[in-house]
């Protein structure tokens, strides 16, 4: 199938027409419009730095459903001994800042360029973008950032400094999404360490049919608070 240039228009080609590997389309721009519209569309911007902004919707979709983070005893024990203090929306562009430069099996360079932190920094003062954050003694070791729309939280990146700090993040993240009557997590592209942690593949067609039903409910705006966080 052919790769499918964009232009100023704010539309995307269908999903379905995407390459095996994912790709949809090349160009455009990372304006508010086109990224929300590319997230309720079920396709998502992923490149490097000094390359075309290249959108994926990627079959199969890896999604994590809300309570089947798997939680080892000793992160359950990590968890009740209170080692993190926990916080949603007060560090979003360092959180972003720290998965870029995080190393990745596997991988070579990161996709969180400056014009997708300029982006999503953007989508975080709009409300839609948010961070759940990790510390201990007051330093940020580990977090997550992402993406909401709907009934649905699109996880885009994670860190850690310490040993299961994103993963504690994680923990209070589907906490609050289930509290709030959120459907599930989409994870993206599958990958083992997201497997472990719960992730589980769907198809494109069901991800997409489960997304439109999700977006009919109302986008929860605004910075997210949880527990006693001030």
């Amino acid at each position: 199938m052919p790769v499918y240039l964009l232009d100023s228009s704010l539309l995307f080609p269908h999903p379905n027409l995407a390459e095996e590997d994912g790709l949809l389309a090349i160009g455009g721009d990372l304006s508010k419009e086109r990224l929300l519209l590319a997230y309720g569309s079920g396709i998502f911007p992923w490149y490097s730095e000094g390359y075309p902004i290249m959108w994926f919707s990627p079959d199969p979709r890896l999604v994590i459903e809300l309570g089947s983070v798997h939680l080892s005893k000793r992160l359950m024990k990590t968890i009740r001994s209170g080692a993190f203090e926990v916080r949603f929306d007060t560090a979003f562009e360092e959180v972003m800042r720290l998965c870029a430069v995080t190393d990745r099996k596997g991988q070579a360079g990161t996709w969180i360029t400056g014009d997708m932190l300029r982006a999503y920094a953007d989508l975080h003062r709009d409300g839609y973008a948010h961070s759940v954050e990790t510390y201990r003694d007051g330093e940020l070791v580990g977090g997550l950032y992402g993406l909401s729309l709907g009934g649905v939280f699109f996880g885009e990146s994670m860190f850690h400094k310490e040993r299961d700090a994103s993963k504690v993040a994680l923990y209070y993240l589907e906490r609050f999404l289930a509290a709030n009557d959120f459907d599930f997590i989409d994870s993206q592209v599958p990958n083992s360490h997201m497997r472990s942690l719960g992730g589980k593949e769907i198809s494109r067609d069901e991800f997409l049919s489960r997304l439109a039903k999700s977006l009919e409910k109302k986008t929860l705006l605004g910075r997210w608070r949880y527990g006693p966080e001030p």
